[in-house]
């Protein structure tokens, strides 16, 4: 990291790419470079009043090439909110008509009300001095904007905070997310309720939630405070049969030493653990900056930690950029005629695979099937159906895919399963059939997060996960969290007891 000084002749790197991004201190938006140097890729900028900033964006710039080319800009909302003629991001939302991806995920904070007091804090809960909880109308008329968007409803909502739990309305708020039609009802929450109460559990299961995402640190005292509990939660979780995503906040020097235990961990409870979504420490608020270089973990040091920690049971290679899937959106798109959800983040958001457990054994899904070759067959597919007529179009997919199954199967070990299950859900469009595939899928996947340091404005401009807000506003992840921190305006704005 290079801060508060002018650039010198010993700073020289390769431009990358263009972008804007924020001044650290004043939080101005400034024209910014991402640069390679030494292997490293920096997101660079210099304010007038505050000097040059240079800070870690990636540490492995071929891993950064590689995610590059999957990069796909959407093309938004149909009906955004605002209509501007210049965008003004990050500073001025609702989602505008210069965001190009829809909401995937939408968050709801239902309260700033917590029960733990954790050394680290991404929503500096309980720091505030007053109380945010949006009433139930409030809450209902969040989720009607996000079924009006157009092209498509959102399909997806997460409750969070504070601590949703503590909300003695939240089986009410589930079941009525759910009648609203969101596929999706997910529950973030740092586990204590559930863990002492299974009754509580189960009623949250009946109710319509999906997904508890389990605010999980790591497998042993030293990196999780809270472990026992946590498995008393997922023990209690497995008897209401409700599936859970742990989600651990990762900082170096802490518990990186732990993402491949992590892992193994969920593979031994694969009956209950459907996924781990790594969160990267994000610096929300005033850091310092010696914390910044010693804490700071980027997605492929991340992966580098999973393949070693595994024994290169899971590579970093094994992981593709969320954006990596719009091919298989596109198909469908195309075979149907009707609009699909696109998942049209920015190519350096985050990073997932699947992998597949059976008698103790971790394969990730490139050993069955080569990834690469079926996007891009899923793209020559594409374009074969849109020079077809309606009447051939059928023959045509049905044809093309099953040219696909020799190219792409690497393996009989699953592979043959899994790609049945494949050709049934592209051939029908109901992915409901992958359901037929009786190893366990596990997700393992990451977002990190960005924060004044690291801020990419064209991230912003394609994020897809937004947060509802009691004024009928959707905010952009990294614009309600860092950057202009909308989160600390809209809780004090719709404060019950404001100072």
């Amino acid at each position: 990291m290079i801060q508060g000084k002018q650039k010198t002749a010993g700073d020289e790197m390769i431009l990358l790419k263009k972008t804007k991004s924020l001044c650290p201190v004043c939080k101005k938006v400034l024209e910014a470079d991402i640069e390679e140097k030494e292997g490293k890729v920096y997101i660079s900028r210099t304010c007038p009043e505050h000097g040059y900033f240079s800070y870690l964006y990636w540490d492995d710039a071929d891993a950064w090439r590689r995610y590059e080319s999957f990069g796909v800009k959407g093309t938004g909302l149909a009906n955004p909110q605002v209509i501007r003629d210049t965008s003004s991001c990050p500073f001025d939302c609702g989602i505008c008509n210069h965001h190009t991806s829809t909401t995937l995920l939408a968050n709801i904070d239902l309260t700033n009300r917590c029960n733990l007091n954790c050394e680290f804090c991404f929503a500096n809960a309980r720091a505030c001095g007053f109380i945010y909880e949006p009433s139930l109308d409030q809450v209902r008329d969040m989720l009607t904007i996000l079924r009006s968007e157009l092209p498509n409803p959102t399909p997806a909502v997460q409750f969070a905070g504070g601590e949703p739990t503590l909300r003695e309305d939240l089986i009410e708020i589930i079941k009525m997310a759910k009648d609203m039609g969101f596929l999706q009802v997910q529950l973030a929450t740092n586990g204590l309720i559930i863990a002492n109460d299974p009754e509580y559990t189960l009623r949250l299961r009946e109710a319509g939630l999906s997904t508890v995402y389990l605010h999980f640190d790591g497998v042993s005292k030293e990196t999780n405070f809270k472990l026992v509990h946590d498995l008393r939660a997922i023990e209690n979780l497995r008897k209401a049969k409700q599936g859970v995503v742990l989600v651990p906040t990762i900082i170096k020097g802490k518990n990186d030493h732990e993402v491949g235990e992590i892992i193994k961990f969920a593979a031994n409870n694969i009956d209950t653990v459907r996924g781990i979504n790594f969160q990267p420490v994000s610096f929300t608020g005033a850091a310092d900056p010696d914390a910044i270089s010693r804490e700071r973990i980027t997605i492929p040091e991340l992966l580098d930690r999973i393949e070693d920690q595994t024994g290169g049971e899971v590579e970093k290679d094994d992981f593709y950029p969320v954006p990596c899937v719009v091919p298989i959106s596109d198909f469908i798109e195309v075979y149907t005629g009707k609009p699909q959800i696109k998942f049209t983040a920015h190519q350096h958001c985050g990073a997932a695979t699947y992998v597949f457990v059976r008698d103790k054994k971790i394969v990730p899904i490139n050993r069955m099937i080569d990834v690469d070759c079926f996007f891009e067959s899923m793209e020559r597919l594409k374009s074969q159906l849109e020079s077809a007529g309606p009447i051939s179009r059928k023959m045509v997919a049905l044809s093309g895919i099953k040219e696909l199954y020799s190219s792409i199967r690497k393996s009989d070990d699953g592979g043959k399963e899994l790609w049945k299950s494949l050709r049934n859900a592209l051939v029908t469009h109901n992915f409901d059939s992958l359901r037929e595939f009786h190893w366990n899928a596990l997700f393992i996947g990451t977002m990190h997060f960005m924060d004044n340091y690291n801020y990419d404005v064209d991230r912003v401009n394609q994020c897809c996960i937004h947060y509802a807000t009691p004024d009928g506003t959707l905010i952009p992840f990294c614009t309600y969290n860092s950057g202009p921190v909308f989160r600390e305006q809209i809780w004090k704005k719709y404060s019950k007891n404001p100072e």
